[in-house]
């Protein structure tokens, strides 16, 4: 059956399950784990809705606990997100998580819509926006689940998205000014759902479950095939990115020693100069200048030296000649 099928080479799929609150989403991931327990293929399941009183599942993380958890390995991994679609499609925590899941696995968006709350056009037009929204945000494989076919089939929305015309019939019973802005964007989202995937599922019954899993499973394959390429490029060129700007910090860093050689070459002397390279001029840099203050300093003592000799050596000849003087006196008293 497609529900035993994992991700390539034993990697998890996963599966973020995203929509409006009172979608159904909680109740349909309880009824996807369940499934797949019976399959004897139990998924590995994360809340991230804090606002849940009663989870219906077991979870093996959940966002309202604080748990200490390793590494799981399964076949799916299947991922609750709260009712606001925008806490998790558009804040940054949410981009984080879904970048770092389809980076590594197969990862597939599950938009789950209330049928029975979508039998007005402009209703069903909103939600196909959200929709639309979130495929373009996320680039990822995406099915949209029309949830509670127990109340209503959902036939009537896949007829609206393969008919224009008929769509188009059941707005003109629209007499609200929201209808001419539903009429022109349903011209726009044909290419939207040419290549949308929709599976009816009734999350109470268990019924459409077996579809479901054939769609992911096709998802699956689309991943592999379009997306996993796209991520490696878009990881080769962030790494070629990185690698640039380390060869020109290191080429600007070269530069500003190439500098530096040069003003210890008008310091030192050209043979210290050659002597000395760019990391030892680094290391020097600051004792050139200390050297030259000692040297101008050892001059300095040199000139007060030599002055301080040439006041003292005319006093020392003259003391010599008067001692000189005196002795000859004392040997020749006569004279």
């Amino acid at each position: 059956m497609a529900a035993a099928a994992g991700g390539p080479e034993g990697s998890p799929v996963c599966v973020l399950v995203l929509g409006m609150a009172g979608s159904g989403k909680t109740t349909f991931v309880q009824c996807l784990a369940a499934h797949l327990h019976g399959q004897r293929c139990p998924p590995y399941v994360i809340n991230l809705d804090p606002a849940v009183h009663d989870l219906p599942f077991p979870a093996n993380i959940d966002i309202r606990d604080t748990v200490k958890y390793k590494e799981v390995m399964k076949q799916y991994v299947i991922i609750d997100t709260p009712g606001q679609i925008e806490v998790f499609t558009w804040s940054a925590s949410g981009t984080i998580i879904t970048e770092a899941l389809a980076s590594s696995f197969p990862s597939v968006v599950v938009y789950v819509m209330d049928t029975s709350r979508s039998t007005n056009p402009i209703t069903f037009m909103s939600n196909m926006l959200y929709a639309c929204s979130i495929l373009y945000k996320t680039k990822l494989p995406f099915i949209v689940v029309m949830n509670k076919t127990d109340i209503i089939d959902h036939s009537f929305a896949v007829e609206w998205m393969q008919d224009f015309e008929t769509f188009q019939d059941a707005l003109n019973q629209e007499t609200s000014y929201v209808s001419n802005l539903t009429r022109s964007m349903s011209l726009v989202l044909d290419e939207f759902y040419s290549s949308l995937k929709v599976v009816g599922v009734s999350a109470v019954l268990g019924t459409g479950l077996d579809e479901f899993f054939i769609q992911l499973s096709k998802a699956v394959d689309e991943y592999e095939r379009e997306y996993r390429p796209e991520y490696e490029r878009l990881r080769k060129t962030l790494e070629e990115a990185q690698n640039k700007q380390k060869r020109e910090q290191l080429e600007h860093l070269w530069k500003d020693m190439g500098s530096v050689c040069v003003q210890g070459s008008t310091l030192a002397g050209p043979a210290d100069a050659s002597a000395m390279g760019p990391s030892e001029l680094i290391l020097t840099r600051g004792t050139l200048d200390e050297e030259q203050e000692e040297r101008e300093s050892d001059t300095d003592d040199i000139d007060h030296e030599v002055t301080e000799e040439s006041h003292e050596e005319p006093a020392f000849r003259n003391f010599m000649q008067d001692m000189r003087m005196k002795c000859q006196r004392r040997s020749n008293p006569n004279e």
